[in-house]
Formats: structure tokens, sequence, C-alpha cells
């Protein structure tokens, strides 16, 4: 193979990559404006932050009104919305009980 097809061959590939990530970014982008288009009262979310609340009012085209803990209502901008939850429901709740002594009377007490 000659040389100087090498140069050609290389910014053929480099161009098929930037093209694939386009479509890859395009798709995203889609993807994120249908959720936001979408979010409607009650839903459950995950904000870009991690936060976990409920979609209360949803009504302006630019903000959403979540609920993040009982009569605890804050603004957001709809792009902050990461992602619907919809399992939220089906996972068990976690526990945080203390661990149960044994019963063989082996526990101490660390008041030394």
């Amino acid at each position: 193979m000659d040389l100087q097809f090498l140069p050609l061959l290389l910014i053929a590939g480099l161009a098929l990559l930037l093209i694939m990530n386009f479509r890859r970014q395009r798709r995203v982008v889609a993807d994120a404006q249908r959720l936001q288009s979408s979010l409607a009262p009650g839903d459950r979310v995950m904000t870009t932050s991690g936060l976990h609340a409920t979609v209360v009012d949803s009504a302006d085209e630019t903000t959403v009104e979540l609920e993040i803990a009982p009569g605890v209502r804050t603004r957001w901008l709809r792009a902050a919305i990461r992602e619907k939850i919809t399992d939220y429901a089906d996972k068990p709740a976690a526990t945080s009980a203390p661990p149960a002594a044994p019963l063989d009377g082996s526990a101490r007490a660390d008041n030394s």
C-alpha cells in the first residue's frame, strides 16, 4: 500500500467517528427533551444532582415544581430533571434499625 493514502485514510476515520458521535449526541438531546415535555404532576423524578422528588406542578414550560419532602416544595428548571423513577414503589424500604444484641449475653457496653 502506498503511504500517500495513509493521511486520507486517517481523515476518513476521524470523520466517521465525528459523525457517529454527533448522531449519538443528537439522540441523547432528543430523549432529554422528550422527558422534560412529558413531566406531569405525580411523577417521581431524579434531578441531575441526584435529588429524588415528586412533580407537583408542571404548568410552566421552563420550570417544574418538585416536592422533596412532605410540604417542602422547590422550583427547578426542567433541564435539571435527569430521569423519571418508575420502579420507586417496587424497591424495599431500607431500615435503620440497630443490630440486634447476641442471645448469649456476650454483648458488652462500651462504658470503659
